[in-house]
């Protein structure tokens, strides 16, 4: 990935309606893909921060369809709490902060678009996910997200990257890198590449169900990471579901197979050793009870049925575009050091193989859970 130089933030922060001067800044989180920075403002009554964040136009090419998404879903979520009376919502929903000319983004001189937000205080976020306490809150925070924009039309939502999640694309878009194979790096991945072509059913049975809209399309998050939710550092309560670049239409299935993948290995994602990628199933349980707690009433049938294809889908497709992204050149996902990618490849893909010798046991969680 192309590592951009360290932007001015003093410059960029001036452009919003910001009650200060500019004083001071530091990148902010561990994504992947977008340049975060927590900023540090002069206020009436002391320093106040906020967030900046600058889209990653190669992932983004269209970032205004970003930048317009988020917020109409900010919007949206503002005027539901609101009609509930929830006294707390500005700490529910991310609160974006206009530039000094009225508008949601600015535009820097080489052509990056920004956003700023309120930086939450008292908050947290998590990597990963450390006790079944804390997979409940982070999951059910994802399921109010759910379900708070289950009445905003999907229609509306444009797609900020066509085809993220589907499956006959990053199929297609591997076979294409090990092909080309740029970087001379396809027979050291054969075991990969063979494990891929093996499950391509799971994608296939996805692709039917949705195409015979047995499943149906919602807003989705669709980027259902532990380290998308902010839980307060008091309490430990999962608060405000964040990085809404990716927010569009989509499945459950999406948002519940990513929660999965995040939250449930013992390994961290990179671990070198994929032998540790293997599945927790009292953090399993926790995330599925936290999710499905708000979403009472709101899936349907066939959603809940279909649950555990979503997380194999998920942990699939995000492991297949690891690999296609190690083909490559490393291209698309940050890395910090060779093989970097391949290493995350293989932990989804061991993780994945946990799933499937675990199914029994997980479809007895899910169907203990009302």
């Amino acid at each position: 990935m192309v590592v951009k130089p360290a932007p001015d933030l003093a410059a960029v922060s001036a452009a919003y309606a910001l009650p200060g001067a500019f004083i001071a800044g530091e990148p902010y989180g561990t994504g992947h893909i977008n340049d975060t920075y927590r900023i540090t403002v002069a206020g009436p009554a002391g320093p106040v921060r906020f967030i900046l964040r600058r889209i990653n136009r190669l992932v983004f090419p269209n970032p205004e369809l970003v930048v317009a998404n988020t917020i109409q879903v900010c919007r949206h979520l503002e005027a539901v709490y609101r009609r509930r009376g929830e006294a707390d919502g500005d700490r529910r929903r991310q609160v974006p902060v206009p530039t000094r000319d009225g508008a949601w983004r600015y535009v820097d001189p080489a052509g990056d678009w920004w956003c700023a937000f309120r930086f939450q205080e008292g908050t947290v976020g998590r990597d990963e996910i450390g006790s079944e306490h804390e997979a409940w809150q982070a999951a059910r925070a994802f399921g109010r997200f759910l379900r708070d924009t289950a009445d905003l039309p999907s229609e509306r939502m444009a797609e900020t990257i066509p085809g993220f999640h589907d499956g006959r694309r990053r199929l297609a878009d591997l076979e294409a890198a090990a092909a080309a194979d740029p970087c001379g790096r396809a027979r050291q991945a054969a075991a990969e590449l063979a494990f891929v072509r093996a499950h391509r059913p799971i994608v296939a049975d996805v692709v039917r169900l949705l195409a015979s809209g047995v499943l149906p399309r919602r807003v989705t998050h669709n980027d259902t990471k532990c380290n998308n939710v902010l839980l307060d550092a008091a309490t430990g309560e999962g608060l405000c579901v964040i990085d809404l670049d990716t927010v569009m239409p989509g499945s459950a299935l999406f948002d519940f197979g990513d929660m999965v993948r995040s939250f449930v290995s013992a390994a961290p994602e990179d671990d070198p050793d994929p032998e540790r990628a293997r599945l927790r199933p009292g953090i399993f349980a926790a995330l599925a009870a936290g999710w499905l707690e708000p979403l009472a009433g709101v899936l349907s049938v066939a959603e809940r049925e279909h649950l555990l294809l979503g997380a194999r889908l998920i942990v699939l497709i995000i492991g297949t575009r690891f690999l296609t992204d190690h083909l490559q050149g490393d291209v698309y996902f940050k890395t910090r050091r060779p093989g970097h990618n391949l290493d995350r490849c293989r932990n989804q893909f061991h993780l994945l193989a946990d799933l499937e010798a675990r199914q029994a046991d997980l479809e007895r969680i899910l169907r203990a859970i009302p």
